[in-house]
């Protein structure tokens, strides 16, 4: 296809290197623990037994309609790690995966574990929840990552047979099914089928998908009848963002990780297509998202029944659900816009949610992890938690659809780091480590030393095959506002430099060219727009791209009473023992006199207030101590 309007291209995940620094001993500890760990709990639940071909009496309150995606992004995680490094096992335990999915496949190319073992007779009869292609695409992405990582096929070749089913009962022609998914991701897969294979009828499925969609008469309404079902279904049709062609939505709308497929299948689509009217609606939905119903951490839906976006401005702290899935989403579709646009702002998003929203769903250990991310916890009696979970991390769900996912994003970390371009190579994230690059007809190595965000200091060297002259974009994060540039020593004035968000610097490179960035990362109080009625007279501490939050372990109880005055000073320090070694936040604060309360309720008089020290740690890594409060936001006095 010759239309797209990709302006980049992500680099490869096995053409970056990253080591040490704030993110290596994360993605060490995702290859190492967590990937392992999850795999074992495939085991103990029964969902590696269901690719076994075994029908369990109990599934121990699991959601087996589901397996197939969970297991399917565990695989394409460890897909990841395989590009970055060979690991024989881990090799020997996918094909083993990928054997009992191809003895498992049907003769017309359908594959769903769960709908072969119980519900053989009932295929695509509940596109509205009952995950198929949901499921199908997951596997198709991980097909995709497992033959970049070791040129074998024979999962290629299963999930390709999967697709060319899809598109034989699928489509807008006599005879076919005018259905679409009920939770969207197939889209945004047959895309990368597409790229995998070169074959264009794959974008044109992901076209259909995504242009039927929302179409009236309703196909889930039709559907349901079909069924035999009465009555109200249980969710509106905007749940599923179905309520309206794709073009004619306004806002972001329903539940919130299918929301975010969406728009990363549409972006996709738009880049291939050269759909511009497909674009414009992707903008439309991400200021929405971003610019009113997205928290200060990056995490997005902030309702817990549908997990779902509510109304504008609505963000609650307590129930914030903020599904970790959601938050990854967001940055898949951060990632989509950056490349089709080139512009600092989607990169700045992709950041936050990346360091805030989506780290805090994985405990340091990384065998723990949470499926909601509120951003306050009070004291409650067990079990009475707003979100439907305890505030502590757990080691597994009943629906595990966020450990695998995370899993999959830390071990593909290094392809949203950097991008290419006509004469441009990009770096969007500052991590430690390197790339080797295809620019301007060459090969280019580009190394980072840094250890951002905790320090402000990021070097750069540019090492091409041969001298020559292209340009190399560096984003210029939205939070600083004093950045300073030298190349090879010289100080640089980044004014001329920066467009849409990225210094751009363009110039004949030679081996061992070296940048220094500076971005100074002061301690910022953020307030929150005055129609976030939750957030009324409240302040969040950031520094860099962290956001912080207070918990019990540090401030005592009764959270809500910390008050920060407006003039108290804010100290930022790197503790060593503290979370690993982190930089903490210190100040001044001001705490009720409980006891001088006592017995009442309620009183009419003044009381006695007492200086507290406050300390604040980054939000990505509360609970990893001990149960108790914490809260983002604080009362500024």
């Amino acid at each position: 296809m010759t239309k797209t309007l990709r302006r980049l291209r992500p680099a490869a995940v096995g053409a970056v290197r990253i080591e040490g620094g704030f993110w290596g001993p994360r993605i060490e500890t995702n290859r190492a623990v967590t990937i392992p760990h999850i795999y074992r709990q495939f085991e103990r639940t029964g969902s590696i037994d269901a690719w076994r071909g075994k029908r369990r009496h109990s599934y121990e309150g699991t959601f087996p309609q589901f397996w197939d995606s969970d297991i399917a992004k565990w695989m394409e995680a460890a897909a990841y790690v395989l590009e970055s490094g060979r690991d024989a096992a881990l090799e020997r335990r996918i094909d083993r995966l990928v054997g009992l999915l191809a003895k498992s496949q049907w003769s017309d190319g359908y594959v769903n574990t769960y709908f072969t073992l119980h519900r053989p007779g009932e295929r695509w009869t509940n596109l509205r929840d009952m995950h198929e292609l949901y499921c199908g695409g997951h596997l198709i992405e991980a097909a995709v990552a497992y033959a970049a990582a070791t040129g074998k096929k024979t999962f290629l070749d299963v999930m390709r047979r999967f697709a060319d089913h899809v598109d034989s009962v699928f489509g807008r022609a006599r005879g076919k099914r005018r259905g679409y998914p009920g939770h969207e991701e197939i889209e945004l897969a047959l895309v990368r089928l597409y790229h995998a294979t070169g074959e264009a009828r794959y974008v044109r499925l992901a076209e259909y998908f995504v242009n039927e969609r929302g179409r009236a008469p309703s196909y889930f309404e039709r559907e349901a009848r079909q069924r035999g079902e009465t009555g109200r279904a249980w969710a509106p049709l905007s749940y599923y963002q179905a309520h309206a062609p794709v073009r004619e939505q306004r806002s972001a709308e329903g539940h919130s990780v299918r929301a975010m497929y969406l728009y990363s299948g549409m972006a996709d689509v738009a880049a291939e297509t050269g759909d511009r009217t497909l674009l414009a609606a992707c903008r439309r939905l991400w200021r929405s998202a971003t610019r009113r119903r997205m928290y200060v951490t990056g995490g997005v839906g902030s309702a817990q029944q549908g997990e779902r976006f509510t109304f504008d401005y609505d963000l609650p702290n307590e129930s914030a659900y903020a599904e970790t899935c959601a938050a990854i989403g967001l940055v898949f579709f951060a990632h989509r816009m950056l490349q089709i646009e080139d512009d600092g702002e989607y990169g700045d998003v992709m950041e936050r949610a990346l360091y805030n929203g989506v780290l805090s769903g994985v405990s340091l250990d990384g065998t723990r992890f949470a499926y909601a991310n509120p951003l306050a916890v009070h004291a409650r009696p067990p079990g009475d938690h707003p979100t439907g979970f305890p505030p502590e991390r757990q080691e597994w769900f009943p629906c595990p659809c966020c450990p695998p996912n995370i899993a999959r994003l830390l071990a593909s970390l290094g392809r949203y780091v950097y991008s290419t371009g006509p004469g441009q190579g990009s770096i969007h994230l500052y991590v430690q480590g390197g790339a080797e690059l295809e620019v301007g007809g060459q090969r280019v190595l580009l190394e980072q030393r840094t250890e951002y965000p905790w320090h402000e200091r990021v070097d750069i060297f540019v090492t091409p095959e041969r001298p020559a002259r292209w340009t190399l974009a560096l984003r210029i994060p939205g939070w600083c506002r004093q950045a300073a540039l030298s190349v090879n020593g010289r100080p640089t004035p980044l004014a001329p430099l920066v467009r849409r968000g990225y210094a751009r610097l363009t110039r004949e490179w030679q081996a061992r060219d070296r940048i220094e960035l500076r971005l100074p990362m002061p301690v910022e109080r953020v307030h929150a727009h005055p129609r976030v009625w939750m957030d009324a007279g409240r302040v969040a501490l950031q520094r860099g791209p962290l956001v912080y939050c207070a918990e019990e372990v540090d401030n005592g109880r009764d959270l809500s009473d910390l008050v920060l005055p407006r003039g108290a000073a804010l100290r930022a320090s790197l503790q060593p023992r503290l979370l690993g070694g982190a930089i903490a936040i210190e100040g001044r604060a001001q705490r009720s006199d409980m006891q001088e309360w006592g017995d009442v309720l309620y009183r009419t008089d003044r009381w006695r207030t007492a200086g507290a020290r406050l300390l604040a740690v980054p939000y990505a890594l509360w609970g990893n101590r001990q149960v108790g409060e914490m809260a983002v936001w604080i009362r500024e006095g």
